[in-house]
């Protein structure tokens, strides 16, 4: 019998395998993205990597934008609560067993006042006390639209609305792309990408870095996507082996790699595969070791604490990755609360409670690392997700909806006040398409125009990463200075 293997690294044959059937499929253009994804799988331990560096600060003109993808459609409802005794009275008949306790919501003053007063979820204390202290925003009721909507439009179909709505691909897709009225072929994280990539001069590795595998957000016509796990740079040569053999395989391939060819598409092939290898051995060195948040991150173990804390790291190690731009993409799943939402009698506890709670610690780690260095000021969080959910509950949980209640943290973010327009929370109200989905009063287009201004994008550019921005009013929302 063969010995068994526990390694969860991909072997040579599946890496080979991918990168023969990549180029056989799609040429070699498309083989490029895929050796760049698949090259943080590609890394040969060959023990010579450099000393991880330390924590230090970032250049001043350095930017990254982290997308955090609450996947599953959140139920923002519950996110930011109408606590004032009328619009709370409204919001406990409209959510029934949904509904939060008056006093366990957190409450918040934000700068601007629409008459009405706000707490947050209870299970976010860490987020509130950034809120207190003007890093972090909510952006009110935003969703895909393919043009500004009405009430009397929906219902009478008089101006186009996104291609299926409320379901999760399709909305997921749409949200990533910012363009739901046709199919799907780039993502504005991709094409933001493509027009700032300028700012990286010589990088070492791509500046889209998804730590949460392929995604639409992040594909691009020019900067394809670079994947890494929570744990750095994953070898390729383990699989239970020697070091020895591990150096005698990684000298062969390097050798196969460096042989001369006679035919074009296989001496391009050769130099694309080594290029993913040499990457993910640089990526592996400057993430290899102890990491300098370790405490920050201290007890914050979850999925989506690791992501952030690589993402951390690898915001630490921009310099060196010769990257003055970077954008990175997480995820956190188990957001399609159909039933279970809430424990029935105790609603501040509960799967979404969960949910919430650990995107607070995480958040809150991850800014007080980005603190330790002075990068707070450089990095913003924004978060995305397939659409919110119903008013009304079905039971213990909630329903597929449209428009829904985001947020923005960071140094840069003119944050403790809530941007866009709440909408009027009542099933059959203005703002409502039926069962309490809200018709979107800001885009998706409008949302990301603000965070790509402050990326660097120029006004007359902004077109070309939101191509249907013009059919909005606010390019800038004044969320980010």
């Amino acid at each position: 019998m063969n010995p068994k293997t526990h390694a969860p690294d991909l072997s040579r044959r599946k890496f080979l395998g991918a990168c023969c059937a990549s180029v056989g499929a799609t040429g070699l253009l498309s083989a490029l993205a895929q050796l760049r994804l698949i090259g943080a799988v590609a890394s040969p331990q060959n023990g010579s990597a450099a000393t991880p560096p330390v924590a230090a600060a970032p250049q001043p003109d350095f930017k990254a934008l982290v997308c955090l993808f609450l996947a599953g459609g959140n139920d923002a409802n519950n996110l930011i609560i109408p606590t004032d005794p009328t619009n709370y009275a409204a919001y406990s008949a409209g959510r029934g067993v949904l509904s939060l306790p008056q006093n366990a919501v957190l409450p918040i003053t934000p700068r601007t006042n629409d008459g009405r007063t706000w707490g947050l979820h209870p299970a976010m204390p860490e987020l509130k006390a950034l809120f207190d202290q003007g890093k972090f925003a909510v952006l009110a009721n935003v969703g895909t639209l393919a043009y500004p909507l009405t009430q009397a439009q929906y219902n009478n179909g008089s101006v186009p609305r996104p291609l299926q709505l409320f379901s999760h691909n399709d909305q997921q897709v749409e949200w990533m792309s910012s363009i739901p009225d046709k199919a799907f072929t780039t993502g504005w994280g991709g094409r933001l990408a493509d027009l700032t990539n300028a700012f990286n001069t010589n990088p070492r590795v791509s500046m889209s870095i998804t730590l949460n595998g392929q995604n639409s957000f992040q594909v691009g016509k020019n900067v394809a996507q670079y994947a890494v796990s929570t744990a750095g740079a994953i070898s390729l040569l383990t699989g239970g082996a020697s070091t020895q053999a591990n150096t005698a395989r990684t000298s062969a391939m390097n050798d196969a790699l460096a042989a001369q060819n006679a035919n074009l598409f296989e001496t391009a092939f050769a130099g694309l595969t080594g290029g993913a290898v040499s990457n993910s051995a640089l990526l592996a060195s400057v993430v290899s070791g102890n990491s300098p948040f370790a405490t920050q991150f201290n007890g914050v173990n979850s999925s989506l604490g690791q992501q952030l804390h690589m993402v951390a790291r690898l915001v630490n190690a921009q310099q060196t990755l010769n990257l003055k731009r970077q954008v990175f993409f997480v995820r956190i799943g188990g957001f399609d609360l159909h039933d279970n939402q809430v424990v029935i009698g105790n609603t501040v506890s509960g799967a979404h409670a969960n949910l919430f709670r650990d995107i607070s610690l995480s958040l809150n780690a991850f800014y007080r690392a980005l603190s330790s260095v002075g990068a707070e000021n450089n990095v913003t969080v924004f978060t995305a997700s397939d659409f919110g959910r119903t008013y009304n509950t079905n039971g213990d949980g909630s329903d597929h909806g449209w428009g829904s209640h985001h947020f923005i943290l960071g140094g840069a973010v003119q944050g403790g006040d809530i941007y866009g327009r709440m909408p009027t929370f009542a099933i059959g109200g203005p703002d409502d398409t039926g069962r309490g989905r809200w018709i979107p009063t800001t885009s998706v287009d409008e949302y990301a125009a603000t965070l790509a201004r402050w990326f660097g994008v120029s006004a007359t550019d902004l077109p070309t990463v939101l191509p249907n921005l013009g059919r909005f009013a606010k390019p800038d929302l004044g969320f980010l200075g």
